[in-house]
């Protein structure tokens, strides 16, 4: 063909890498010079590594994308690479710097390259002065070690990282550290790393000198795993009806309070459907797997002594503390008194402070010790002195720490505290009312007869251990209610959630449109055991909940009869009083036990809503007035930038400057009919304006 240039091949590196990946044989002699091309280069560029190279960057990406082709040619070139950039990765120009990283991730995805020594450079590289780099260097890292333990654990390549990764924690740059420890923390939250040595390489990390590193390790300590968890559900399955279709078919129906009453029992069906489809994920919180916590809590709280960091740190500190006490029972005297110095009304984040006091509490400590603190809670909060929601946030306190620590509170402190059930105040009334009925439960003996209530089973067998008393028991409490030997299974199985009954099929709905009812504990079954109960001994219920518990194993429905005959305790009167209420009707979310971690509502829970002050309440009408620039009168002037008119003026004069002119002093002398003139002239010429 006339005009045909000649081959371009030496100098068209995409056309030639496309070609070897085809036929890589065929062009084994175009590669070869390629190669040596780029070896001269390497020599050139040892002599003044600070130079930017164009030809270098091409070559090095040409040879990383035909690695595969010559392995015995291409053995050393990547050793060669991690060679030049640990020795001049500090004065190598970015772009270039960029490349040969970019290289040696293209090398290592087609396995070219052991994790582990790449690994241990690009954690060094995280030393340099470049934030793309950084970045790009962190999501490979993050995305290898989890390709490298996507089949299974990789534990010899898991140790090795982990172990560098120690020494990382304590490097002297605090960018490279402060990523390395994001690696670690974004690969437990992953599920990749979630055992115990990279728990205990990161509480290292809690007593860095770099904030930023501080901070980071306090936050993975207190986040929640709930928290961190995704709603993966969807109401879009077509087997399940949703609450907007329960909704509709109640609607569309006539209203009545039996149809009402359907509609709430198929809501509660549908929540525990949803509650029982959620998998059950078995992760444990990072605190539980901390291998000495005794002495980690013993570090934190020497380092918050002598902290000299923003108070937001301290709090954090703080709340690492008190977690720790309080899930795994620890004694740390020292730190209840350090905590009471900040127990005064007027301390700023007070709230989480009290909540600090109150995850710290629990029945191993000394009631002496947390007595100090319950007196000072009521000394600064609980007075008249101060406002109501002061002392609300006090008795709330209190209640918690006692809960939690039953011995810490005393008879005079208690009758003092349940006064305040008579308070003109909403709020520190109704928490006193919650003290009560937390002693009533606990030990009845303390408060006053008016205030025991009328007493229960529950209230006769409540009794307070004492310091250090373990009360185990040989048999589930409870289990006297059910048969020895267990019933035969019936033929025919049925839906535990009953969406049979509850299903909102046209097909199966009757002509009236009216509901099946919906499986539920009905009262007939709460008397029928709480007769059963009231005629057994005490020793006879003992013996036969044992003989019960060491028979079989117990199913969730024996186990929800067991539950049952539990709170029908707190419902049945005492031997010889009258009973207050027959029946209770049983929510399964609500029989949920006090957690290891309290909330902050807890604490600051107001039974009454405050009266908002006259900011907030200024705020609220000025945010409803945004859009009603189109109703206000406009200023229509034919020069917008002239002055205003002697009559204008008049308008923003002062009274006083005013109130001898003739026009006020002639204004209150003027006759009926003068006043009907000056009212028909001033509509009149609001007339004329309206009409032009």
């Amino acid at each position: 063909m006339s005009g045909r240039q000649g081959n371009k091949l030496p100098s068209n590196l995409p056309q030639l890498q496309n070609l070897i990946k085809r036929d890589p044989t065929s062009y084994t002699e175009e590669f070869l010079q390629q190669y040596h091309h780029y070896q001269s280069h390497v020599e050139i560029f040892s002599f003044q590594p600070d130079k930017p190279s164009k030809e270098l960057a091409e070559l090095v990406m040409f040879l990383a994308q035909v690695a595969q082709c010559y392995p015995t040619h291409m053995a050393t070139f990547p050793q060669q690479l991690k060679d030049l950039l640990s020795y001049h990765h500090t004065v190598l120009d970015a772009d270039l710097r960029m490349t040969f990283c970019k290289a040696l991730i293209l090398l290592r995805n087609k396995n070219l390259i052991t994790p582990t020594s790449l690994l241990e450079l690009f954690f060094q590289l995280l030393r340099c002065h470049d934030k793309l780099l950084r970045k790009t260097l962190y999501t490979h890292i993050v995305t290898d070690i989890k390709n490298v333990n996507a089949k299974h654990k990789n534990n010899k390549v898991n140790t090795t990282l982990q172990n560098f990764m120690y020494t990382m924690l304590r490097d002297s740059n605090p960018t490279a550290a402060k990523i390395s420890l994001d690696v670690m923390i974004e690969l437990y939250r992953r599920n990749i790393w979630n055992d115990a040595k990279t728990v205990n390489v990161i509480t290292t990390a809690c007593f860095s000198k770099v904030t930023k590193v501080l901070v980071a390790s306090l936050k993975f300590f207190l986040g929640r795993d709930e928290d961190e968890k995704q709603d993966s559900d969807s109401e879009s399955e077509d087997d399940v009806p949703t609450a907007r279709d329960l909704m509709v078919r109640y609607a569309t129906n006539k209203k009545n309070t039996k149809r009402k009453k359907k509609l709430e029992k198929a809501m509660k069906v549908l929540k525990k459907q949803k509650k029982k489809s959620k998998p059950e994920v078995f992760n444990f919180s990072a605190i539980h797997l901390i291998h000495d916590p005794q002495d980690f809590a013993e570090k934190l709280l020497k380092q918050l002594e002598s902290c000299k960091e923003r108070f937001e740190v301290k709090m954090m500190l703080m709340d690492l503390i008190s977690r720790l006490v309080g899930i795994h029972e620890l004694f740390l005297f020292n730190f209840y008194p350090f905590i009471q110095r900040f127990l005064q009304p007027h301390q700023r984040e007070v709230t989480k402070i009290l909540l600090f006091a109150a995850q710290a509490s629990h029945q191993l400590v000394p009631p002496e010790i947390i007595q100090s603190v319950l007196m000072t809670i009521a000394n600064n909060f609980v007075t008249d002195k101060n406002s109501g929601e002061v002392m609300t946030v006090g008795i709330n306190a209190i209640k918690e720490i006692t809960a939690r620590c039953p011995l810490a509170m005393t008879e005079d402190l208690l009758q003092d505290l349940v006064q305040y059930k008579t308070h003109k105040n909403k709020n520190v009334m109704m928490s006193a009312r919650t003290l009560i009925h937390l002693f009533r439960s606990l030990n009845p003996e303390m408060l006053q007869k008016k205030f025991r209530g009328k007493p229960t089973e529950a209230s006769l067998e409540a009794r307070i251990h004492e310091y250090g008393e373990l009360d185990a028991k040989d048999y589930i409490p409870g289990a006297e209610v059910l048969d020895v030997e267990s019933q035969k299974e019936k033929g025919g199985t049925q839906e535990e959630d009953g969406w049979e009954s509850v299903s909102l099929s046209e097909e199966e709905d009757n002509e009236d449109g009216e509901w099946i009812d919906v499986h539920h504990s009905s009262d007939e079954e709460q008397q029928e055991i709480a007769e059963k109960m009231k005629s057994m001994p005490v020793e006879e219920r003992k013996a036969k909940a044992a003989a019960v518990s060491t028979s079989r194993l117990l199913t969730q429905e024996e186990f929800h009869k067991i539950r049952l005959a539990q709170l029908s305790k707190e419902i049945n009167a005492a031997p010889g009083k009258s009973a207050k209420r027959k029946f209770i009707e049983i929510d399964d979310e609500e029989d949920e036990g006090r957690g290891e971690l309290l909330s902050l509502r807890d604490i600051e829970h107001l039974h009454k809503k405050p009266k908002s002050d006259k900011e907030t309440r200024l705020a609220t009408a000025m945010a409803g007035k945004t859009d009603r620039k189109e109703f206000v009168r406009k200023k229509t002037r034919i020069n917008p930038f002239a002055s205003s008119s002697n009559k204008e003026k008049k308008k923003h004069k002062n009274f006083m400057m005013m109130r001898y002119s003739h026009n006020v002093r002639t204004k209150n002398k003027r006759s009926f009919r003068e006043k009907q003139l000056a009212l028909r002239d001033a509509l009149l010429k609001k007339r004329k304006r309206l009409l032009k």
